[in-house]
Parts: structure tokens; C-alpha cells; sequence
């Protein structure tokens, strides 16, 4: 009985541990109306800004560019910041809030707050090496009809098998999040890495195409989860950690 309670006590407190390893993650949109806006918000990111933050303990910040399209040639600039809980990063803005120019430099920002997946608590930087202007960084948001076909979504991805599939045929994923606060409500955002856009349609291919895929795609308990989806082709800046 003892050899019981104690397996039963250990269990629990391992899976705390695991729960409480989740990142909380900060994404944070800009949009700019010229160049020049993205190029001064830019030069204080990466010059004040992070330099702050990282006095302070955050690391693996990522600070992406979008990849321009001609059906979208608005200019956006995307900080990704891995969190312990939700209070902090707004404890540290309100910090080093002098240091914010008085000037605007940008349109307008947009900040959603997300919750790290279970099969993937931390956020993990791409061991790609190859030329950063090529790479493929793909933010995808799966927006559902209703809060209980979300949770179901969200369960796709980790007791479903997505996460691990993903990870099996080379994704190297940054994160995969559930949206705490944000615009697009109920949803979930993840990020994958592909070295250009080829490798990125020959892994979506390879994943489409995967016999456990169209297992997990062909389950009746996962239909029906998934009203709208968003896909965003992103770069890393030269001083972007990921």
C-alpha cells in the first residue's frame, strides 16, 4: 500500500513539474505604413530594447521580417518572447519605459498571449544553418467554430499525434501555442522552420502524404475542429535568436 502512494505521489509531482516546464509566449505584431518605420522600430529592438531584456534574464528572443507577397505588401516585424508567466514581461516593460521613444514608429501592434502545447513545452531555436533571407519561418493560426472543437484540435495535436508527426519529418518547430489572449479567439498558433520554400512544400507534401496523418485526419472524434486558417511566411533578422 505504501509502495502505492508513494508511486501514486511521485506521478503527480512529476507531472507538476512538467506542467509548470510550459513557456508562456509573448508574439508581438508591428505594421508599418513605410520603410523607414520598420527600419527605426528595427535599430531599437535590436539596439536597446533586447539588450534590456536580456539584462534581465530573457533569452531566445526571436524577431522576424515578413516575406512580401503580392497579395500582401504590407511591411510587419514580429517579436517572439519566451515568458515564465504571464506578469512578467509587462512588469519588465513598465521597467525600462523610459527608454521607449516618444516618436511612433509604427501604424499600429498587435500582442497575443499563448501557452506553450504539453508534447512541446519550451520554445526550441532551428538548427538550420543555411542563408537566413532564404528560410521559411511559417506561422500558422487554426482558428475553430467553438471553444469545445478547439480544446479537441489542441488534443489532435498532442494526444493525436500531430506534434510528434511534425517533429518525425523535419518541421523544427518553434512552438506550438495555445492563444490566451488574442484577436482570432478560440485558436492555436504554431511556427515551423524550413530552409526555403521548396524544402517547406516538399515537408507539407511528405506530411499530407503520411500514412499517420490521414489516420489521425480520418478519425470521427476529429472532425470538424478547424473553421479558418491563417498562414504567415516569415525570415529571421539578423539578430533574431531563432
Amino acid at each position: 500500500m505504501k509502495a502505492l502512494v508513494l508511486s501514486v505521489l511521485l506521478t503527480f509531482a512529476m507531472n507538476m513539474v512538467f506542467a509548470q516546464a510550459q513557456e508562456y509566449i509573448q508574439l508581438r505584431k508591428y505594421t508599418f505604413d513605410k520603410t523607414e518605420q520598420l527600419q527605426q522600430t528595427e535599430a531599437f529592438i535590436e539596439n536597446i530594447y533586447l539588450p534590456e531584456l536580456k539584462k534581465k534574464g530573457y533569452s531566445r528572443v526571436g524577431v522576424f521580417r515578413n516575406h512580401a507577397e503580392e497579395s500582401d505588401t504590407a511591411l510587419y516585424l514580429y517579436l517572439l518572447l519566451p515568458i515564465p508567466n504571464p506578469t512578467t514581461l509587462y512588469d519588465t516593460d513598465i521597467e525600462i519605459l523610459d527608454i521607449f521613444p516618444e516618436e511612433k514608429h509604427y501604424a499600429r501592434v498587435e500582442n497575443v498571449l499563448l501557452k506553450s502545447f504539453q508534447d512541446m513545452p519550451m520554445l526550441k531555436p532551428s538548427e538550420l544553418s543555411g542563408p537566413r533571407k532564404d528560410r521559411i519561418y511559417e506561422l500558422r493560426s487554426y482558428e475553430s467554430p467553438t471553444d469545445k472543437k478547439y480544446i479537441n484540435k489542441v488534443d489532435m495535436f498532442n494526444a493525436g499525434g500531430e506534434v510528434i508527426l511534425f517533429e518525425e519529418l523535419g518541421f523544427n518547430a518553434v512552438f506550438y501555442g495555445e492563444v490566451i489572449a488574442g484577436s482570432n479567439m478560440p485558436n492555436l498558433m504554431y511556427m515551423t522552420t524550413h530552409a526555403n520554400q521548396k524544402a517547406r512544400d516538399d515537408n507539407w507534401k511528405a506530411f499530407v502524404d503520411a500514412p499517420k496523418w490521414k489516420e489521425i485526419s480520418s478519425m470521427p472524434k476529429y472532425q470538424k475542429n478547424v473553421s479558418h486558417i491563417d498562414i504567415h511566411f516569415l525570415y529571421p533578422t539578423s539578430y533574431s535568436d531563432y
